[in-house]
């Protein structure tokens, strides 16, 4: 049986060398992958044309490349926003007209990267086949669809038809041609310009759904049977779906207009009363330690296999370094010490030094935990992940600091007031007192703060949280370090949320600061942003993250997988 993780690890390597190529052919390097989808910055590359919808554990080298290819050509040669503008509202025509645009953008495969075009092509060919072997053709509407698809797809191309078919679908396309040949003509002849193909592509839509709409009439009167047979035909050719199931809901985000017009400068109207305070001073000292009781009650039932931890975070985290010499090694560079040994025992082997390495820790790892009131329902599994990743953390010499960001107030707090008493002038920007705490400093072990990091069940200190401030925060601490490797892991179950800022600016104010942070920090390089979604899909925020569901307390493969993620080669899989 085929190891799942081996296949998805197999998977992950073949993803990241077709994005490779992808980000040469679009000169965009804000491609990636995640969960098999290709992104752009944070956003999905959605297209719906069937030969490019493939199951992951059906992806090989070749439809790797292929779609891969294919997706790069949208981006190069089709306007998103002419699309959206031009794409008709009917759900069959809307897909039809999705695969008509992404034929064209194939045929448009440059001559000078010859290898593109060959992919692209052998892609709508393979999935062909599959189709015409899988039977789908052979009902009345799949024969129907199917013979679009090839007549398309030759016409732009300038090639025949799929051979295996070309008889079988004659007849069809005989039929047919009369009625489609001015579409068909057209699409060709404007293949060049995007404005010019649309409206041929609308015709050609058109006349395919009304055709399919027709052949459904004659299976019955009702007009919600013939509705359903027309979609369920036409899932036939374009596996009709709007996207792919999601294990986890997504973060929701959008623009901020008054970031936009503030020239995306993020504002703070006083932070007279933020402050910076270490967690176990807001508690008192008998209720913290029976917090750590709890703690450790969790920790020891959780039943993880700690040697199996401090593998994969060793294979993460630490790096060979020279630290002196072996001698009386039997290969390696000549000891002059050793020179009299040969004389008196010509046989003598160990006449060798070599440098001796040793794995050692040149990293720094801050977890920083939102505090806000949702994270109180998860607190209890994610303080377990914490204390138990810091403790093997801290075992293999990597300085980690355990961080968390709230807001001193509810609906912001005397910050709102002083706004208020100054007449509520406009944008103000973020509105609330923040509160940073640090529940272990880099200078401690984790035996020094195990008590610190307790102070997380304390419930009275979790409100609101404004994410791109106490980002930064963490990143500047960091920045006073001499680690060469920094790595920030935000674990955080929603948006940023503060009812004042929201209602004083706009719903997402909070969110576009959060973005352009990360970006910022992404850019620059020299810290590493990862995120960790507890019952949530963050990657409107974080290139790199991770949905983690802990609702039903918490798996150990989630503390394996979390470990993972420090691997400076992990991706989403």
């Amino acid at each position: 049986m085929t190891d799942p993780v081996r296949m998805s690890r197999r998977q992950q390597q073949l993803e990241e060398l077709c994005v490779a190529s992808a980000r040469a052919l679009t000169g965009d390097s804000g491609l990636y992958y995640r969960n098999s989808m290709l992104y752009r910055d944070n956003a999905p590359v959605r297209v719906r044309a069937p030969h490019l919808r493939v199951k992951p554990e059906q992806r090989s080298l070749s439809t790797l490349r292929g779609i891969n290819d294919a997706l790069a050509l949208r981006l190069v040669y089709s306007d998103t926003a002419l699309f959206a503008q031009t794409q008709p509202e009917e759900p069959v025509q809307r897909l039809m007209f999705d695969l008509l645009e992404q034929l064209r953008v194939e045929a448009l495969a440059p001559s000078s990267l010859p290898g593109t075009g060959v992919n692209v092509r052998r892609r709508f060919l393979d999935w062909s086949h599959e189709f015409y072997v899988s039977g789908l053709a052979d009902s009345a509407l799949g024969l129907l669809l199917f013979t679009v698809a090839q007549i398309v797809w030759s016409r732009l191309n300038a090639l025949p038809v799929f051979p295996e078919a070309e008889d079988f679908i004659e007849a069809t396309r005989a039929g047919i041609a009369p009625v489609i040949g001015g579409a068909l003509a057209g699409l060709r002849r404007h293949r060049h310009d995007q404005a010019g193909y649309a409206p041929y592509a609308l015709e050609l839509a058109k006349l395919v759904y009304q055709s399919v709409h027709d052949a459904g009439k004659a299976e019955g009167d009702d007009d919600q049977v013939q509705a359903s047979n027309a979609n369920n035909g036409f899932s036939l050719l374009l596996d009709f779906e709007e996207e792919e199931p999601q294990t986890m809901p997504q973060a929701p985000s959008g623009a901020s207009r008054v970031f936009r017009e503030s020239d995306n400068i993020y504002r703070v109207y006083t932070t007279q009363f933020d402050v910076e305070v270490d967690a176990y001073t807001q508690v008192r000292l008998e209720l913290l330690r029976e917090y750590r009781d709890e703690l450790d009650r969790l920790v020891v039932g959780q039943g993880y296999s700690r040697a199996r931890l401090l593998r994969l975070l060793s294979a993460s985290l630490l790096a060979p370094r020279v630290d002196g010499r072996l001698y009386g090694e039997e290969e390696g560079l000549i000891d002059g010490r050793r020179l009299a040994s040969l004389v008196a025992s010509p046989a003598e082997r160990r006449l060798f030094t070599l440098d001796r390495t040793v794995l050692h820790a040149q990293c720094m790892v801050t977890l920083l935990i939102d505090c806000s009131a949702s994270m109180k329902a998860h607190i209890h599994p994610v303080a377990v992940l914490i204390d138990t990743l810091v403790r093997a953390l801290d075992s293999l010499g990597v300085v980690t600091e355990v961080l968390g960001f709230t807001t001193g107030g509810w609906n912001g707090g005397r910050a709102y007031k002083e706004w208020l008493r100054s007449g509520r002038p406009p944008a103000p920007g973020r509105l609330n007192e923040i509160t940073h705490r640090v529940f272990k400093s880099a200078g401690q072990s984790w035996r020094q703060s195990r008590t610190g990091i307790a102070a997380l069940f304390k419930p009275d200190l979790f409100r609101e949280g404004i994410d791109g401030e106490a980002v930064q925060w963490a990143a500047e601490r960091m920045r006073g370090r001499d680690e060469p490797r920094r790595v920030l892991m935000v674990i955080s179950d929603g948006c940023p949320m503060d009812g004042a800022t929201t209602v004083a600016n706009d719903e997402f104010y909070l969110d576009n600061h959060l973005r352009q942070t990360v970006q910022n920090l992404e850019q620059e390089g020299r810290i590493e942003v990862l995120g960790v979604g507890v019952g949530l899909d963050l990657s409107a925020f974080y290139r790199r993250c991770l949905a983690v569901n802990i609702s039903n307390g918490l798996d150990n493969e989630v503390i394996y997988e979390v470990a993972r993620m420090l691997h400076p080669r992990w991706r989403p899989v």
